[in-house]
């Protein structure tokens, strides 16, 4: 019992430190600021399906899909980073991530973004994808497996009530400091991409050291 209890602890903290659910709210208002509240809840709820599903694929098959295609987490470090740059920088200009084209039903927007880069990779990201992996890998029996997936969804749903309250957080702070927040976060996200990225650029350096 004791085991499990401290499976399903270390399981909880690196997970929910990899997701990050503050660190989402300013994305995701940046990205629903436009859209109708019915609308904004539909995206809050389709990412986090996405994300579920996405996370524990990755956990229970990710070596098998990262091998079938011969890529490695560290690629993934790499393109995580530079997406999460890009989300970064727009952020740190306090303007939408991403805008609905003229040509483009609020719907396909919705759809468009709840996907990517809500879901993945700011809530699914490289961090939270080899954590899972490598937790379901330490899994010593069945019931770590099913404790670790419960926790994922537990973890899930947490960041989806905090994803509803996001209007009333940011209407709380008003304007100027919904703004600022952005900004703040903005930076805060471009450092973290650039810790993905380096650090799947060392691991490609120390691969190649060791294979000299």
């Amino acid at each position: 019992m004791d085991n499990i209890f401290d499976f399903a602890l270390l399981s909880f903290t690196s997970i929910f430190t990899m997701v990050n659910p503050l660190g989402i709210l300013p994305v995701y208002t940046g990205l629903t600021a436009k859209l109708p509240a019915k609308e904004a809840k539909q995206v809050a709820i389709k990412a986090i399906i996405t994300a579920i599903i996405t996370l524990i694929l990755f956990a229970m098959l990710g070596r098998v899909i990262f091998e079938f295609f011969n890529i490695s987490v560290n690629s993934l470090r790499i393109v995580g980073g530079v997406v999460f740059f890009m989300a970064g920088y727009d952020m740190l200009q306090a303007r939408l991530i991403r805008t609905k084209s003229s040509d483009e039903s609020v719907t396909e927007f919705a759809s468009d973004i709840a996907i990517t880069p809500l879901a993945i990779p700011m809530i699914c990201g490289p961090g939270a994808i080899t954590v899972a992996m490598i937790l379901m890998n330490d899994a010593e029996e069945m019931t770590h497996k099913v404790v670790l997936v419960g926790t994922i969804i537990f973890i899930m749903l947490i960041t989806l009530v905090f994803l509803l309250s996001a209007r009333k957080i940011i209407k709380a702070l008003g304007d100027n400091g919904n703004k600022v927040l952005m900004r703040i976060m903005g930076l805060i996200v471009m450092v973290i991409a650039v810790e993905f990225f380096l650090g799947g650029i060392k691991n490609y350096i120390l691969e190649l050291n060791n294979a000299l």
